[in-house]
């Protein structure tokens, strides 16, 4: 870990878990600068090895903020996070013709990149929001609970994905990556609109290009975010359940005797309100995983690489966290420019993997070189982690 900290154009430090400063790509840098600059920016703003540059905010950046709270520095896909599950199984027992028949089973029941269920499914959390008098109160988003039961249990694009993997004791486990998906997009932007709004009648305190409009977590306009929110970061934790019941019943259906145990379910954006060096502060994550003393974390990489199950070690210099993932290192745009979509499916091919995707042309988006490389990753915040289970992809479904 380094720290950049000119206190000429910043107000508080930045910690950053890389090596050097040429490992930041310029918007990233600029984006942390940024938050380094906010009024009620607490203590200073701390980087993850995985970070990169995202809307506003870095992903992979930790920040926490004095009553206030940010939409776009927990992002759009509001409680995105990954799941894990362990098996009785050992992933060899299983031959290449039956992990292809279990792929095809789980793509024909997960709906994957924009498609969504066509029946309405079960929701206890929409259950119970759709007769809370507190939802009501706003009908434009109210309205948008109805869709969610038709979101509940999918996949979703980009970088979401179903994995079944191999860890170095050959035992076969699941893994899960979606959010809130429409739902929660929704709610990001329209909270984010009403910021820019609210910030415009208080003199732009934050300058308007940084896009790190805030809500007071005291005003009416911040209340309604936190509970939309928290209703989303719910929703998308039981929409990776909903996922890994499916793939769990799929596994039922096609191997003897499987059992399952260990899970982890965790998001990677989100803010809660923490107490860190004896202050309450809104803690937000984007792209970022809870590391608390002792609690188990998941850090997936890309495609076709490892992925890795993690012990936190409650290091407060990070707010308590840890990266979500390995990072980009590419663009989508220039990771399609620069690998053809014969030479990732090759690559996978090469590596034994099984890819279930319907649409092959944005592939190279999810190549595993578009991305860092976990391990040099996971080296960099062994004072943030212990790393206690390492897995290899067997089959992915990418949307």
């Amino acid at each position: 870990m380094f720290i950049i900290y000119d206190k000429t154009r910043q107000r508080v430090p930045i910690k950053v878990w890389l090596e050097s400063e040429d490992q930041l790509e310029e918007q990233c840098l600029q984006q942390a600068l940024n938050l380094s600059n906010l009024p009620f920016v607490y203590k200073w703003v701390a980087l993850m090895p995985d970070t990169h540059s995202g809307y506003g905010m870095p992903i992979g950046g930790v920040i926490g903020t004095i009553d206030t709270i940010i939409p776009n520095a927990v992002g759009v896909d509001i409680g995105c996070g990954v799941a894990f599950m362990d098996t009785n199984i050992k992933a060899d027992s299983i031959s290449r013709i039956q992990y292809e028949e279990i792929v095809s089973q789980i793509m024909n029941r997960v709906p994957t990149g924009f498609d969504h269920h066509r029946i309405k499914q079960q929701c206890k959390v929409l259950d119970r929001a759709s007769i809370a008098k507190k939802f009501k109160k706003n009908r434009e988003l109210y309205d948008e609970i109805e869709n969610g039961y038709y979101q509940v249990g999918t996949l979703g694009g980009g970088n979401h994905f179903i994995e079944l993997q191999e860890d170095d004791d050959g035992m076969l486990g699941i893994m899960v990556h979606s959010g809130s998906r429409n739902f929660g997009f929704k709610i990001a932007n329209y909270y984010n609109e009403v910021a820019k709004g609210l910030n415009k009648k208080m003199g732009d305190v934050v300058p308007r290009h940084y896009d790190l409009a805030y809500l007071p977590t005291d005003s009416q306009e911040g209340k309604e975010y936190i509970m939309w929110m928290n209703l989303a970061l719910d929703f998308a934790r039981e929409n990776r359940s909903k996922i890994m019941g499916t793939v769990q019943d799929v596994l039922y259906k096609n191997i003897d005797d499987i059992e399952f145990g260990g899970e982890i379910n965790a998001h990677h954006n989100y803010a809660s309100y923490e107490r860190h060096y004896e202050k309450d502060v809104w803690i937000h994550r984007k792209g970022a995983i809870y590391a608390g003393k002792d609690v188990l974390g998941i850090i997936p990489g890309a495609m076709g690489s490892y992925s890795y199950i993690v012990k936190g070690l409650g290091n407060p210099e990070s707010f308590k966290s840890c990266s979500h993932g390995a990072g980009r290192e590419l663009s989508r745009r220039a990771a399609k420019e620069e690998y053809p979509v014969e030479h990732v499916v090759e690559d996978l091919e090469s590596r034994g993997v099984i890819l279930g995707k319907t649409r092959l042309r944005d592939v190279a988006e999810e190549y595993r070189k578009a991305y860092k490389d976990i391990d040099f990753v996971i080296s960099q915040q062994l004072d943030l982690i212990q790393p206690i289970k390492r897995l290899k992809t067997i089959a992915v479904i990418k949307g």
